[in-house]
């Protein structure tokens, strides 16, 4: 089956990214429609304490296509993905991060590789953005 044609389900994990996730949207939706992907939208809010779940609610409002589940505390990224692929409902799931840093026109490129003897792809940063407390190893 042709990946367009297969929902496929983003599951983004939010922590405090009230700033970014209108344009992670707007970025995601603009590559679907060019690809003519069938996708949804499962934003996990891991106890944010900004304006996220706001945000979040808003989107959903507006398009049918986002789900979003709400954590009433923080309990981390491992949980947040684990609730948004038992809330997928697409038979193709992508994670993705709600700060910008992951670039949503990777992903044609990474879903044409569906198929050819892959069955998982993984991409990494090439040119990281983290603050210095991110990356920096203590007591080096």
């Amino acid at each position: 089956m042709k990946k367009n044609m297969q929902k496929i389900s983003i599951i983004i994990p939010v922590f405090n990214e009230e700033g970014s996730l209108k344009e992670l949207h707007r970025e995601i939706s603009s590559v679907a429609e060019a690809n003519q992907y069938q996708v949804e939208y499962v934003f996990v809010d891991d106890g944010s304490t900004d304006r996220s779940w706001s945000v979040l609610s808003g989107l959903a409002d507006s398009d049918s296509r986002v789900l979003c589940v709400r954590f009433r505390r923080n309990f981390g990224k491992a949980a947040a993905l684990r609730a948004g692929a038992e809330t997928a409902t697409g038979s193709l799931l992508v994670t993705m991060d709600a700060d910008l840093q992951d670039d949503p026109t990777e992903l044609p490129g990474m879903l044409e590789k569906l198929g050819d003897d892959y069955d998982l792809i993984s991409g990494w940063k090439q040119v990281r953005h983290d603050p210095i407390g991110k990356t920096a190893v203590e007591g080096l």
